[in-house]
């Protein structure tokens, strides 16, 4: 177990006598066991220890590249444009914007103007990759699949990926849309698909203070709602070295913590803004004799810069794409010959030729703030991590560039932020709209200049802050945003409490009320001339309480109803202009990386409670298409009655090669829907399967660092088969979260990958420990005075057996259940219950000779859960004393084992109550529960026998301890 260390801002930070000099790696390149420390929790969430913060970035790098490296290799691969080299044709519009967006320079320049220390810092991290990615991709088959060895990374790599990672965040394609529905449905128009209804948008956050918490200090909470890809974008992860120790959600690829992190003093956490921070400019390019390429400026024509690159395209012939830039920016639509990316005289629409002039055919550049300024904001991420107040944190955030977040932080001192962060140009609001000219010097950028960044130091009124991408804080800096239902819901539910705990967050990230819902409900009601059928459908959808819930059959006839509407709404005349055959989604004009932000349905799917609220249809054709989808899907239900939503709406993870692994068990059915807080947000009248949803769970405790908690979608471990690939997508998709460990005592010291640390879960311990318990890696170990050490140790159901089907089949431990057992049915057993990310099973061992069988489960995963109301932090142990025999039977054997068990499991915060189920007729056992403290519940029938609950407090145990 890992040394305690005291020293530094709280219990939890390494000293400065942590081992470890100050570099990460020798001369020759390998990893030094004594430079830095790996820890591991039971889900194999790396806990990184080192003697200084270069010797930590190291770390990171090689831990992430152990853990993630083809996801690394993907990430390499997609900011330089050389994606299709390994996935084929399929990857070559991303290749081809990639490269004529020019990121790979764009990164270069960035990291260039690092300040030196950041640079180091980076530099470091990056080396650790590099020493870690052979070891990480041997251990991934799908470096063997596509027949390849992992790339080097440069220093300005990570840059390169944080780049290729955010560039469509602030969806400037958005504008492309605009443009055509300006040109075909009138410049009147132009919002009308974007009344705060984007359907990009998902991320909640929400703040605490003290006077709402029953701590009396602050709770930070939230989910980041992206795509979700596979592995996850999100990395749980501790940083921890003399000047600070930091627990939080990094991104794989990218040093330090950016988005959400607790530093024991701090914590913070984002949503995107909403922000329009990227500019469109209408370009005019010729081609002049000698190949070269001039662009119309401001002050007439000048040469642009232009060169070529080859895209390699596995099983195809090589592509090759110009890359032009202008003043303005690189050229990533047209050129001056109609090439790379759709050939504008073949524009159905009003696209980026609608205006060409005789000097010849137009194109699109994009202008953008890292790309002008040379700046991400790398510089803020090694002061988020040495931040102990939220005073600190505002000065860092100055600097942030990209991309522009929404934050909220507290303090332990009682300090709060709630802030815009980030780079937005001043420009003509126009440029936030549409397509500009580029040789019109009205639509430049005011250099040097950035726009105001809002800001408030309050937690908000009533103690509550929320951030869930609506209007607020970031208004006077965007277009579009998300509709208020979100905001509004988690606002209320907040608001219905004043002792809200971490554990009790959970209820908050996971509601599923659809407030969206209401406009086509109301339109339902009045609908004119319904049959029978659709009478009773929109009665039973008016009595519906509007939650999109996993279970709920009304919740997928909602669906139903609308995605009939939304196909109806494009049918109609009204909106003609773009959809069917005018569809701009069919032009030719733009390349198909745009298409998704171009199509009709999807878009009048997220603006459906505007399209039926103010919409250009009058009110009785809204009644009417209502009314015939209405008849419509009432008919198809009486034909085929709605299953359970959860059975439709399920996760569909982006992956990149998504037939190398079955991912079945990665497509995970769930609650919500776009505009719910639980917001899975599948695309409306297009499917209901959805790639958005919480990318991660946070809650951050200012109170107790160790009673915070966290999820992510699939596991920590990117790597198929390992015990931590996809362990907590169980947890995940019911909406539990796992506990942050910060005790260093209860992890677990490793170098390794974590499906190869022998102390990491039972399961992994009966195959990789020793056979005989006493020389195993303990779980816990604690000293009963006057009794001995008692030691849990994993079972190993092969070198166990002989031990364990002598107690179970004893007459004494009839109650058990297993008395006609054979030894093979034992071994059996005890391997499936390792096999369970949910339940354990450890021997209990008084100075080395085994005392106990020591079980443990989540009732919400085990049978007893559907016999009784399951509350937040239970946690069910099965427990069977072995006989005492000789001098080891002393008086209060029992009750001496009985301290040490409930010693390991209170070690752990979230756990609150201890359940425990003897059979009812075990009379011994009932009494000498009551006697320790349980109090007794009722009688359940179980198939196997009529058990009686027993339940022991945290509270009562830490007394009686």
């Amino acid at each position: 177990m890992g040394e305690t260390m005291t020293t530094g801002v709280d219990s939890e930070r390494p000293g400065a006598g942590a081992p470890g000099g100050s570099e990460a790696f020798p001369d020759d390149g390998e990893p030094s066991r004594d430079a830095f420390e790996v820890f591991r929790d039971d889900w194999g969430i790396p806990h990184l220890r080192a003697a200084d913060a270069l010797a930590l970035a190291r770390a990171q790098g090689y831990v992430t590249a152990l853990d993630r490296a083809w996801q690394l290799e993907t990430e390499r691969h997609r900011l330089l444009g050389t994606s299709a080299s390994c996935l084929g044709a399929e990857a070559v519009d991303w290749d081809r914007f990639v490269r004529r967006a020019r990121l790979a320079d764009t990164a270069r320049r960035c990291f260039g103007r690092l300040a030196p220390e950041t640079a180091a810092w980076v530099g470091a991290y990056v080396d650790g990759v590099n020493d870690g990615l052979a070891e990480g991709a041997s251990r991934a088959p799908e470096f063997a699949a596509v027949g390849r060895a992992p790339g080097r990374w440069e220093p300005w790599t990570p840059l390169g990926v944080w780049l290729s990672t955010h560039i469509l965040f602030a969806g400037f394609p958005t504008k492309l849309w605009r443009e055509e529905v300006a040109h075909r449905l009138g410049e009147d128009r132009m919002t009308l698909f974007a009344t705060d209804g984007p359907g990009t948008a998902g991320s909640n956050g929400w703040l605490l203070s003290g006077e709402r918490t029953a701590s009396g200090a602050p709770i930070l909470a939230g989910d980041p709602h992206r795509f979700i890809e596979a592995p996850g974008v999100y990395q749980q992860i501790r940083l921890a070295c003399p000047e600070f120790d930091v627990v939080g959600l990094a991104v794989p690829g990218i040093p330090g913590i950016a988005h959400f992190g607790h530093t024991g003093g701090v914590a913070w956490a984002i949503t995107n803004a909403m922000a329009d921070y990227q500019d469109l400019y209408r370009e005019q390019l010729r081609r002049t004799p000698d190949g070269g390429v001039e662009a119309l400026g401001p002050d007439g024509w000048y040469r642009a810069h232009a060169h070529t690159e080859t895209i390699e395209v596995a099983g195809a012939d090589p592509e090759t794409v110009e890359v032009i830039e202008t003043d303005r920016g690189p050229v990533i639509i047209g050129g001056p010959d109609g090439a790379s990316g759709g050939d504008p005289g073949d524009d159905q629409g009003g696209g980026p030729d609608a205006d060409a002039s005789a000097e010849g055919p137009r194109a699109i550049s994009l202008r953008h703030p890292p790309r002008v300024t040379g700046a991400l904001g790398f510089d803020v991420l090694p002061a988020l991590l040495r931040a102990r107040t939220v005073d600190d944190l505002d000065t860092a955030l100055d600097h942030w560039v990209e991309p522009v977040n929404v934050v909220l932080a507290a303090d332990t001192a009682g300090g709060a932020l709630h802030r815009v962060a980030g780079h937005v140009p001043v420009r003509p609001d126009v440029n936030r709209l549409r397509v500009v000219p580029a040789e019109d010097p009205a639509y430049a950028w005011r250099e040097g200049e950035a726009a105001p960044l809002p800001r408030t130091g309050a937690a908000g009124p009533g103690g509550i802050a929320v951030m869930a991408n609506e209007r607020g804080l970031a208004t006077p800096l965007g277009v579009e945003f998300a509709p208020p239902h979100r905001a509004r819901r988690i606002r209320e539910l907040l608001g219905a409490r004043t002792d809200w705990s971490s554990a009790a967050m959970a209820a908050v990230h996971t509601d599923t009320l659809l407030a969206s819902s209401r406009p086509l409900l109301s339109l339902l009601a009045w609908a004119p001339g319904l049959g029978p059928a659709a009478e009773r459908l929109r009665d039973r959808l008016l009595r519906w309480d509007r939650h999109m819930d996993a279970d709920s059959t009304d919740a997928t006839l909602y669906a139903r109803l609308r995605t009939d509407v939304v196909h109806r709404l494009a049918g109609h005349p009204a909106l003609k202009g773009v959809t069917g055959a005018d569809d701009p989604w069919r032009s030719a004009a733009y390349p198909a990386l745009f298409r998704p932000w171009l199509a009709a349905v999807p878009r009048i799917g997220y603006a459906l409670e505007s399209l039926l609220t103010v919409g250009p249809l009058p009110y009785e054709d809204r009644l009417a298409v209502v009314a015939a989808s209405a008849e419509a899907v009432a008919a198809a239900a009486e034909e085929t009655p709605p299953g359970p939503w959860g059975e439709l709406h399920r996760l569909s993870p982006w992956q990149a090669l998504p037939d190398l692994v079955p991912d079945e068990e990665a497509r995970p059915g769930l609650a919500g829907d776009h505009d719910c807080v639980l917001s899975t947000s599948g695309v409306p009248g297009v499917t209901d399967l959805f790639a958005r949803g919480p990318a991660a769970r946070y809650v951050w405790d200012l109170a107790r660092r160790e009673d915070s908690r966290w999820i992510v979608p699939f596991g920590a471990s990117g790597v198929p088969g390992s015990a931590h690939h996809r362990d907590q997508t169980p947890l995940w998709a019911r909406g539990a979260l796992v506990p942050v460990v910060t005790d260093w005592d209860l992890l677990y010291p490793t170098t390794r990958h974590p499906e190869e640390n022998p102390a990491m879960t039972a399961a992994e311990a009966a195959t990789a420990g020793p056979a005989v318990p006493a020389l195993r890696a303990a779980v816990h170990e604690q000293k009963v005075e006057g009794f001995g050490t008692v030691r849990l140790v994993p079972v190993d159901p092969s070198a166990d057996v002989d031990l364990l089907h002598g107690w179970v089949t004893e007459e004494r431990a009839r109650f058990w259940g297993m008395g006609g057992h054979t030894r093979e049915q034992v071994r059996e057993i005890y391997e499936f219950v390792g096999s369970l990310p949910t339940h354990h099973a450890y021997l209990a061992l008084r100075d080395g000779v085994p005392a106990a069988l020591f079980q443990t489960y989540e009732p919400d995963a085990d049978p007893v859960g559907e016999c009784y109301d399951v509350r937040p932090g239970d946690f069910g142990i099965h427990l069977l004393i072995a006989p005492a025999e000789g001098a080891g039977a002393v008086k209060g054997y029992t009750d001496a084992l009985l301290t040490a068990f409930i010693g390991f499991v209170f070690r752990d915060p979230a756990r609150l109550r201890v359940v425990v189920e003897p059979d009812a007729r075990n009379g011994k056992a009932l009494a000498r529960m009551v006697r320790v403290g349980f109090e007794l519940g009722p009688e359940i029938v179980k198939p196997e026998k009529t058990a009686r609950l027993a339940f022991l407090t945290r509270e009562v145990a830490l007394r009686l301890a």
